[in-house]
């Protein structure tokens, strides 16, 4: 399997959005950065702010496109396709209202299933075969609340979950940059159990 070169967080800039539950995606590529003392810098030419780090001896892009979640798909296909980054080596990280608050789970290819980042990004990258980290931030109930409910700042409860499911997330990393990527969805899937 391919590792893992660059990681994208997907989410809407600006501090409007900052805090909302739409940014999971930011959330985690910003605290791989923390963890890596890498700092985001503007990049123009891709719409996004980017920064590099090293993770288990491996060379890493992160990526926060600073298009909104709707129109994420360009930004991320400029970045891959400068650096010559396949599908197969990026990871798309977002937030998941199919799955329970801190839960998170990883899957290979598949649809977007509703989600606009995925939906956008799936023709600007030529396919879907990409991994996808998949931050669950609840379902509201009702298909009509679900816009309020990605675009409103988490309790401070569901924030811990999340932030705990990041972690979880995060400690999985090594394997994927490594290519190990049955080794880290057997890791993260079975926590909890």
């Amino acid at each position: 399997m391919t590792a893992i070169q660059l990681v994208a967080g997907l989410g809407n800039p600006g501090n409007k959005y900052a805090q909302t539950r739409h940014n999971a995606g930011f959330w985690f590529v910003e605290e791989v950065a923390r963890r890596c003392n890498a700092h985001f810098s503007a990049d123009g030419k891709h719409k996004s702010e980017v920064a590099r780090c090293t993770v288990a001896g491996h060379d890493l892009r992160l990526q926060k496109p600073q298009q909104f979640m709707n129109c994420s798909g360009l930004p991320v296909a400029s970045l891959a396709g400068f650096y010559q980054i396949p599908r197969q080596s990026i990871l798309i990280v977002h937030d998941e209202l199919d799955l329970p608050v801190g839960s998170v789970r990883l899957k290979k290819d598949g649809g977007h299933g509703g989600h606009n980042g995925l939906r956008d990004l799936i023709p600007h990258l030529g396919g879907n075969d990409f991994l996808r980290l998949r931050i669950g931030i609840g379902h509201p109930g009702h298909k009509d609340d679900v816009t309020e409910h990605v675009l409103k700042p988490a309790s401070r409860e569901d924030r811990e979950q999340i932030d705990q499911a990041i972690d979880a997330a995060i400690a999985v990393l090594p394997d994927l940059l490594a290519g190990k990527i049955e080794a880290a969805m057997k890791a993260l899937h079975t926590q909890g159990k």
